[in-house]
C-alpha cells in the first residue's frame, strides 16, 4: 500500500544495484547522523562538539581552517554537478532543472564560505571528508538516479511547481539567517551569542528549517526515490542538529527564552 502511495509521486526507473546500494547508504548516514546529534554526539565541526564529552584522542588530528574545511566540503559536489550540465546538455527539462538547482544551492554555499560566515575554530580533516564525500555522493547519485527517467513515464502527480515555490523559498530564507548569524560577531569575536532576529525569535536554528525546504524542493523537482530518501534523511538530521543546538543553548545562556522552540515554531 505505501509503496503503490510513494510511486503516485515518483519515477519508476529500472533497478540499479549502485542506487539501491547508495539509498541504503545515504539513509543509514542520515539517520545515524540524527540519532546521534539527539543523543549528544555532534560532528567534531560543530561549536557543542567538545560539551558532548568522550571526544578526546590521544592522536592530534589534522586540522583545516573552518573555512578552508567548508570549501573542501561543498566544491566537489558544486562541481560535479556543473560538469553534469556541460558533459550532458541535451536532457529533458527536469533533468536539466535538477542539475541547475544542485549547482545553484552549492554555489550559494561556496559564496557564503568565502563572504558571509565567521568561524571560530578549525576543521577537523576527518570531518571535512565526511561532508564532501556525502554530498558529492549524494548529488552524483541524484544526477544519474534523473538520467535514468529518461523513457520512464512522468508519476501521477506532477509536483514541478511546488518544486519551483519550495526551493527559492528555502534557499533564500537560509541565506537570510545565516547572514544575521554572521552579523552577531564582529571581526576577530570568537565567542557564541544568542541570535536574534526574524525566525530566531521563535527558533533556534531557522536556517536549518530553510535547508529542509531546500532538499524538499529539489526532491518536488526531481521526484525520484532517491532524492526523497535524501529529503527524509535530511529532515531528520537537521531535526536532530536544531534540538541539540538548543540544548546547547540553555546551558550556556541562563536568560534563553523558553518558549523558542528547536525548528518549528510554537510546535518543536
Amino acid at each position: 500500500m505505501m509503496m503503490s502511495f510513494l510511486l503516485e509521486f515518483t519515477y519508476r526507473v529500472p533497478s540499479s544495484l549502485l542506487l539501491n546500494t547508495m539509498s541504503v547508504f545515504i539513509a543509514g548516514i542520515l539517520a545515524n547522523g540524527g540519532i546521534s546529534e539527539l543523543m549528544g554526539k555532534s560532528l567534531p565541526y560543530s561549536k557543542f562538539w567538545d560539551a558532548a564529552g568522550g571526544q578526546k584522542s590521544d592522536r592530534e588530528p589534522k586540522k583545516f581552517s573552518g573555512r578552508t574545511g567548508m570549501l573542501i566540503a561543498y566544491v566537489p559536489a558544486f562541481m560535479v554537478s556543473i560538469l553534469s550540465l556541460i558533459i550532458f546538455p541535451d536532457t529533458t527539462l527536469r533533468i536539466l532543472l535538477i542539475k541547475s538547482i544542485l549547482a545553484v544551492h552549492f554555489f550559494k554555499r561556496i559564496l557564503e564560505v568565502l563572504f558571509v560566515h565567521k568561524y571560530s575554530g578549525p576543521m577537523p580533516l576527518e570531518a571535512a571528508i565526511l561532508i564532501s564525500s556525502s554530498y558529492f555522493n549524494a548529488t552524483t547519485c541524484m544526477i544519474y538516479a534523473q538520467h535514468l527517467t529518461l523513457g520512464s513515464p512522468d508519476p501521477a502527480i506532477d509536483l514541478k511547481l511546488c518544486g519551483f515555490l519550495l526551493f527559492p523559498i528555502g534557499i533564500s530564507g537560509n541565506f537570510y539567517h545565516h547572514l544575521l548569524l554572521s552579523r552577531m560577531r564582529k571581526d576577530g569575536e570568537k565567542g557564541y551569542k544568542l541570535p536574534v532576529g526574524c525566525l530566531f525569535d521563535l527558533i533556534t536554528c531557522p536556517h536549518y528549517l530553510f535547508e529542509i525546504i531546500v532538499f524538499w524542493g529539489v526532491f518536488c523537482i526531481s521526484q525520484t526515490l532517491l532524492s526523497l530518501i535524501f529529503a527524509l534523511g535530511t529532515t531528520f538530521l537537521l531535526i536532530g542538529r536544531s534540538c541539540a543546538t538548543r540544548r546547547w543553548y540553555i546551558t550556556k545562556f541562563d536568560d534563553f527564552p523558553n518558549n523558542v522552540k528547536a525548528i518549528i515554531p510554537f510546535i518543536l
